[in-house]
């Protein structure tokens, strides 16, 4: 087993079929086909089931995956590190769900050191990418949020990763919609009202064995859900379809981004608390300790 192996695997999982992720890799699908047939011969299991429909994942294959995931990912850490032009560059990455002041915090620190040469990564993705990107380093600090429903299940996590969870502030919940919307001038509204509105939520779907909902209210059973993975789609489906999305309520600062957006109170309760994440026992860079400074200055417990 090398690490080309691996790779094969997660571009076929990624991949609509054989044919298409052999493009993707450049090779060909005979050699694609006898190379993952050697590893499981090798590991004495089926990664993918075969049929003439094409093919699939098995459940030891999926278990396989996520392994094969976090090993890649560190190896392709070791070569932005140590193997690529950017070598010698200064790096600092961090990775966080859908919040601005993560990334008003990510260029404060770019302006404030403005190296000469560097390469600086923010990765804006689920939940989970977020927990997996600072377990295996590939960000030094995670911003995450759990909602009532969900903060047993992320302190699990927590603890099974050896992450250390920094709670930085407490946010009650808002419905946002766009600025014509009939209900923009109200101070508070219950979801009740908005029933006949679609519910926009970012799409946390994955591989893990968990579910983790960003929102709050994450059990509510909507009549109406669209679900999104982009935050630029997401805006326009709330301002097109007249529908709401569920957040913090954090619009003072953001104009640039969400200009045209209003929040509105929820009658119905389901605070998130709202914190950032470290690896236990690393030690941060001076890019990663200017990070929490600044994420810091955001703190309210």
């Amino acid at each position: 087993m090398n690490i080309n192996h691996l790779k094969y695997v997660l571009e076929i999982a990624s991949s609509s079929s054989m044919r298409e992720a052999a493009e993707n890799l450049y090779v060909s699908q005979p050699a694609l086909s006898s190379s993952v047939r050697d590893l499981e011969d090798e590991l004495g299991i089926l990664i993918f089931e075969r049929t003439n429909k094409g093919i699939s994942l098995t459940d030891e294959g999926r278990e396989f995956l996520n392994y094969a995931k976090r090993v890649v990912g560190q190896y392709e850490i070791l070569e932005d590190r140590y193997l690529s032009k950017d070598a010698d560059k200064e790096q600092f990455s961090v990775s966080t769900q859908h919040y601005n002041f993560a990334l008003k915090a990510f260029t404060n620190v770019i302006k404030g050191k403005d190296p000469d040469r560097y390469v600086f990564s923010i990765h804006e993705t689920k939940t989970m990418n977020v927990l997996e990107d600072v377990r295996t380093l590939k960000s030094e600090v995670g911003i995450v949020s759990f909602s009532g429903a969900s903060e047993k299940v992320m302190k699990k996590i927590f603890k099974d990763y050896q992450l250390e969870f920094i709670p930085l502030m407490r946010r009650e919940t808002y419905a946002y919609v766009w600025k014509d919307n009939k209900f923009a001038d109200r101070k508070n509204i219950s979801i009740e009202e908005l029933r006949d509105y679609p519910c926009v939520s970012f799409d946390q779907s994955d591989d893990s064995k968990f579910y983790l909902n960003e929102e709050a209210m994450a059990d509510y059973d909507f009549d109406k859900m669209i679900k999104s993975d982009d935050r630029a789609t997401t805006m326009e489906l709330i301002a097109t379809l007249q529908g709401y999305s569920i957040g913090s309520g954090m619009l003072a600062g953001d104009e640039a981004i969400l200009k045209g957006f209003v929040s509105i109170k929820l009658k119905e309760e389901d605070p998130l608390t709202i914190g950032y994440i470290t690896r236990k026992g690393s030690e941060l860079s001076m890019y990663g300790k200017l990070y929490v400074e600044e994420i810091l200055k955001f703190k309210e417990l």
